[in-house]
């Protein structure tokens, strides 16, 4: 994957020759992977950023606390790796004028940097900031065959994930108790993946961040982690990987629903329904296809049915957990074979029940593949 890294900053580097940008300069972790292939775990929350500069030219610089640079210089293919220590000397900020040099175009992604390093990088006197966001995502809308091996890869952790969690529902088992048999299957699952070589050793398998997961009348509630309130029977119950099967830093969306013991002709019929939505929509799924158009197929299914408007559909998945372009009414992307996103089907019915399943796929010559195949029919369990 080094060499992807690089290749990417050197498509950047063409980019701002283009448009005449000097340097361009991020915090924000996914720009810093994506291009440097390295991820800290200490970020300006902690006052703590990493920083990459690349310039127009020449070789990039990674700007990192002291207490990680030895695991940045192992995994990152920048040679130039600038750490810096608490309280000395100006900390990370001293780095930032002697690298932008005197140059007078900057981009910067608004946005997504903390607003401590977009505020140090506009003191530079006499410069002219570009908005790097639109840049940034058309670059990363298209994926190589190495990076969609990998979202396969993430793919089949989440599956595992839910496959453990189907195995645990029952009644009287606490949400969170589910939550752990989904964490500890996506860990082993993803541990299968890696080797002790080189470009694995310093990748966790463990899977993290707080399950998103309801059941009951909770469903309706679409983000609510997992309580200590126990399963019932007749209970829809809920699982949403987004955010938590995570492989190689490389982000997918995926969701599926049960129900326990029973479900109601309401629950059936709404869930149902919301899989009709999210099957029409892949159905439009082509290169050349609006990715509004997208949008507007599943909406249609809403409609028909008496559920009225939606939201988004789907987005683009991959580096992030929201990429471009997204399947959502007014995005006129065109479709491209490489891109992958995140569809999906959803229904709330507020203070009853939400029903929801979504899988990620990337978009090829005659269509789509799935990266997330699990079966999507309404299932009791």
């Amino acid at each position: 994957m080094s060499q992807i890294y690089q290749n990417r900053t050197r498509e950047l580097q063409k980019r701002m020759e283009d448009k005449a940008v000097d340097v361009f300069i991020s915090d924000d972790p996914d720009s810093v992977f994506c291009f440097s292939g390295f991820c800290g775990y200490v970020g300006m929350e902690l006052g703590r950023p990493t920083i990459l500069v690349i310039p127009r030219s020449g070789e990039p610089t990674l700007i990192t606390p002291a207490m990680e640079a030895e695991m940045a210089r192992a995994m990152t293919w920048v040679h130039d790796v600038k750490e810096w220590t608490d309280g000395v000397d100006g900390e990370w900020t001293t780095f930032i004028p002697n690298l932008l040099n005197g140059r007078l175009k900057i981009m910067i992604e608004p946005f997504k940097s903390s607003q401590k390093v977009v505020d140090v990088v506009k003191s530079t006197r006499n410069a002219e900031f570009v908005d790097g966001t639109a840049v940034i995502a058309v670059m990363r809308m298209v994926k190589t065959p190495e990076e969609i091996a990998v979202m396969r890869q993430a793919g089949k952790v989440a599956v595992a994930m839910v496959e453990a969690g189907r195995s645990a529902l029952r009644e009287g088992v606490p949400e969170y108790e589910v939550a752990l048999a989904m964490i500890s299957a996506g860990t082993r699952k993803s541990a299968q993946f890696l080797s002790a070589n080189e470009e694995d050793q310093y990748i966790s398998p463990t899977i993290y961040n707080l399950q998103v997961m309801q059941s009951g009348h909770h469903t309706s509630m679409v983000h609510l982690r997992s309580t200590v309130k126990q399963i019932r029977k007749g209970d829809p119950v809920y699982f949403c990987f987004c955010g938590i099967a995570n492989f190689k830093q490389f982000k997918l969306g995926f969701d599926r629903e049960f129900f326990v013991g029973t479900v109601t002709d309401e629950q059936a019929r709404t869930y149902e329904t919301a899989v009709r939505a999210q099957q029409a929509a892949l159905a439009t799924i082509r290169p050349g296809v609006l990715a509004e158009d997208v949008h507007a197929a599943a909406e249609e299914v809403y409609r028909s049915a008496g559920f009225g408007f939606s939201y988004r559909t789907g987005r683009g998945v991959g580096y992030s957990f929201l990429e471009e372009p997204q399947l959502k009414r007014g995005d006129k992307t065109v479709l491209k074979v490489g891109m992958t996103f995140a569809v999906d089907g959803g229904i709330t019915i507020p203070g009853k029940f939400g029903a929801r399943l979504g899988d990620s796929i990337v978009v090829t010559d005659s269509g789509f593949e799935y990266l997330t195949n699990y079966p999507r029919n309404l299932a009791v369990v």
